[in-house]
């Protein structure tokens, strides 16, 4: 009969307990918080009145100033989900979209739910990830 020793289970224990955090633990998306917006929509700060702009899926948002970028995130693809907000049962669970920025928060045409936020989404995409009565919701967003 072969012995083992306590050095040997070293390595695949911390491993496996490695590999788990990794996996299941991290996030590689940032937290923020988004509000939504109504139309109008246009003109907007990075495309002006060019309505191709807009994703057929009316998934898109205007930036708010920790991810403008003094307008380098015009075109930027975000992956967003809603992860909590003041009212218990606000979020859509295991619901996450894809946006575009089209717009700056501060200078839409219309006035957002709430102010200061990371993201101003349009109807459709806050409609999509959360209850749409709410005014602002906290989410978590990756850059694709």
């Amino acid at each position: 009969m072969t012995r083992t020793h306590p050095q040997n289970l070293l390595f695949p224990s911390l491993f496996i307990i490695l590999l788990f955090t990794l996996l299941f633990l991290t996030s590689n998306g940032d937290v923020g918080t988004a509000a939504q917006y109504s139309p109008p929509y246009l003109p907007t700060d990075c495309y002006g009145s060019d309505s191709s702009q807009f994703p057929s899926s009316n998934l898109f948002a205007a930036a708010g100033d920790g991810i403008w970028d003094n307008g380098a995130s015009c075109g930027r693809q975000y992956l967003v989900r809603c992860i909590s907000a003041a009212v218990t049962g606000t979020c859509i669970p295991d619901t996450t979209i894809q946006i575009r920025i089209v717009d700056y928060a501060a200078g839409v045409a219309s006035k957002p739910s709430a102010d200061g936020t990371t993201m101003v989404l349009s109807q459709t995409a806050f409609a999509a990830i959360a209850n749409s009565t709410a005014t602002s919701i906290n989410i978590e967003f990756q850059q694709v």
